[in-house]
């Protein structure tokens, strides 16, 4: 069973956070909420998300999973209005997903779970440094670093205490550095790792600009990217394996 009501800006903003990296998922519905988690293709980028049953006007659910095509289901998403609420309920017999939209009402075939990629394992990792940024410092290195290169080195210099952003192009350079004072949090270790900066900014558009943004960080190490989401009633981490550089 599952049947659910939910805001269409929490609902797109849960979706978001997903597609950016895949084009369909296994939704996990417990109790307590639904979660999420994923691989791109490439085994690159991973993501894992947890929404609570407190960010729903209404929730349902006794377990089970559903497979869900990311697209088809944003797009119906999209026909609400921000604050419009959207109807979700589960019709176990032809395995179909029920929405209602203020009178709209859509029927969308759900996917076999069993035929998609296999959910992957979060590694635990032992990183070397932690820093907490705001989204929007994040969209500002990000953006500087696409208009030179398509890598980009995060890392942090624990002797000085900042956190810096590094991409090199093949006749120009950025370079950006935060301080302590300029960031929420540090918990400074020497670190540094380059990674696609596609991805990166795929994930960039998931992340909000208003949100305090964790990245845990290490040496050549991937990059775990942590954020709220759904008035902190959900979360979002995106894990980034680094390209690995040669001497």
């Amino acid at each position: 069973m599952f049947k659910a009501i939910v805001s269409a800006d929490t609902l797109r903003e849960t979706l978001d956070s997903v597609s950016v990296l895949v084009d369909e998922c296994k939704i996990h519905l417990d109790e307590d909420g639904l979660s999420i988690r994923a691989v791109d293709p490439a085994n690159v980028g991973m993501v894992d998300l947890d929404l609570g049953a407190a960010a729903f006007e209404s929730y349902e659910a006794d377990g089970g999973i559903i497979g869900v095509n990311l697209s088809r289901l944003e797009d119906i998403a999209g026909m609400a209005d921000t604050d419009q609420l959207v109807q979700l309920e589960l019709d176990e017999e032809t395995r179909k997903l029920h929405i209602q939209i203020d009178g709209l009402e859509y029927t969308l075939a759900l996917i076999d779970p069993d035929s998609i990629r296999q959910e992957p394992d979060i590694p635990d990792l032992d990183l070397s440094a932690n820093v907490v940024i705001e989204g929007a410092d994040i969209d500002r290195s990000v953006r500087a670093a696409d208009m030179v290169s398509d890598h980009i080195a995060l890392g942090v210099d624990a002797a000085d205490e900042l956190f810096y952003v590094d991409a090199e192009g093949d006749t120009d350079d950025v370079h950006l550095e935060l301080t302590r004072d300029d960031l929420i949090d540090l918990e400074a270790g020497d670190a540094h790792s380059l990674f696609s900066l596609d991805y990166l900014k795929d994930m960039n558009k998931a992340i909000p600009k208003d949100a305090e943004v964790e990245l845990e960080l290490g040496d050549e190490y991937p990059v775990k990217i942590h954020f709220d989401i759904a008035e902190a009633q959900g979360h979002v981490t995106y894990m980034l394996a680094p390209r690995i550089q040669s001497d």
